[in-house]
């Protein structure tokens, strides 16, 4: 009998998503809002070390970025852990895929649009039930009239629940999969095995497919999230003994500081810094002096 691993993990991921496109393109086909007409049909892959690593969690996340043939990039992200900077992160790292794509003097024509997806193993909206929230640029009063360039898509993968729908079939069994696959798993459901890309998805989460290395690494990845998430809760218990609303502001204060801080230190323009952090711009200009 196969044993499995959990393809959330860094080591599985990016096994499956990144050492074979064509999954990664049947996987985005099926979760982001893109027309009939403009599926994904080949990706290349891009370095992701424009974004920022976050002082707390920094371990819990798994990113893939890559462009398609119609030179639309893709930023995917796997959050282990929920922080209230992984939206902000996101938006940071699809601004930037965004800005970056032009150098000085090009036409801004030029520009294609940037889509972030983050799948989160954690919630963050308690307030409804919905599990798939799509982000976009639009008119308050006109919603129909939409700024295009960014759209984000966030999956609270622990609110999905596999309920039938034709239309969204490959959706929910891409999703099934993400969800349910992991150390405890003894029997795969047939339906999946059905999908050839998710078959492989599959194949690919048996841990006899991985080294001994690859294995070590594993094993280290959820030490770090145990150990990341211990350090997160501790710093928060402290927060809430000062005050619970003093103590909680204040070290969510200390986090932005520390990621200007190291946006800083990578020359980020203090503009960007702003809008990331959610510093004024003095602010920023006072920590760049050292003070």
């Amino acid at each position: 009998m196969a044993r499995y691993l959990n393809p959330r993990s860094d080591v599985v991921f990016k096994k499956i998503f990144v050492e074979h496109d064509y999954l990664l393109i049947s996987f985005l086909n099926s979760l982001l809002p893109l027309p009939p007409d403009g599926l994904i049909v080949s990706l290349t892959y891009l370095p992701t070390e424009q974004i920022p690593n976050i002082p707390i969690l920094k371990r819990t996340i798994v990113d893939v970025k890559c462009t398609d043939q119609r030179g639309r990039i893709f930023i995917v992200e796997m959050q282990i852990a929920w922080t209230s900077h992984f939206m902000q992160q996101m938006l940071f790292g699809a601004s930037r895929a965004y800005v970056n794509q032009l150098t000085k003097g090009e036409e801004y024509s030029y520009l294609k649009p940037v889509y972030g997806l983050g799948l989160l193993a954690e919630n963050f909206d308690h307030e409804s039930d919905h599990f798939y929230h799509h982000y976009k640029i639009v008119n308050v009063d006109k919603p129909q009239r939409e700024l295009k360039g960014l759209q984000f898509v966030f999956i609270e993968l622990q609110k999905f629940k596999p309920i039938s729908h034709a239309k969204r079939k490959l959706q929910i069994l891409w999703l099934r999969f993400m969800s349910e696959i992991n150390e405890n798993t003894l029997e795969i459901d047939p339906e999946l095995l059905a999908v050839p890309e998710i078959k492989e998805a599959v194949k690919l989460s048996e841990q006899a497919a991985y080294t001994t290395a690859e294995l070590a690494a594993y094993d280290a990845y959820w030490d770090s999230v145990s150990t990341d998430k211990t350090l997160y809760s501790g710093r928060f218990q402290e927060g809430k003994t000062e005050g619970k609303r003093e103590g909680t502001q204040e070290g969510r204060r200390a986090e932005k500081i520390e990621i200007a801080r190291n946006l800083l230190a990578q020359k980020v323009a203090i503009q960007t810094i702003a809008i990331a952090t959610g510093l004024s711009e003095a602010n920023i200009k006072q920590l760049d002096k050292g003070i």
